[in-house]
């Protein structure tokens, strides 16, 4: 597996394990971006508790898989999405208005598309999950 993209690879796996129906997933290297991801994924209820182990390589984050996920991935190239344009991204990746979340980096953090929605903020899209 080629590291060239950590958080590909986190979303990847975390899509494989969830699909073999196990209940946790080791994800290594762990890096502050895919942390926050998978803090916007746990506060939208798509996986359960992690945390990150320190051993002095790279550090693996523990993750419990809760069942919820039916697809996830990152968005390439990470478009710069203005604050009015989410719908078109919505429609492209998400299946469903109101269904699944894009996972947006704006000035404020790495947050969803509803709350930069409602901040009337843009940013790059990362990934998606639904």
């Amino acid at each position: 597996m080629s590291l060239n993209d950590t958080l590909a690879n986190t979303l990847s796996l975390i899509l494989i394990d969830e699909k073999a129906g196990r209940n946790g997933s080791n994800i290594r290297p762990s890096s502050k971006i895919i942390k926050k991801v998978l803090e916007v994924m746990k506060s939208n209820n798509y996986i359960g508790d992690f945390e990150e182990i320190k051993d002095g390589k790279g550090n693996t984050i523990k993750l419990n898989l809760i069942g919820n996920i039916n697809k996830c991935g990152v968005v390439k190239p990470r478009y710069s999405v203005k604050k009015d344009e989410f719908e078109k991204f919505e429609k492209r990746y998400l299946l469903a208005r109101g269904m699944g979340i894009l996972i947006v980096s704006t000035p404020f953090g790495i947050i969803t598309h509803n709350e930069a929605k409602k901040k009337g903020i843009g940013g790059k899209l990362l990934a998606y999950c639904y």
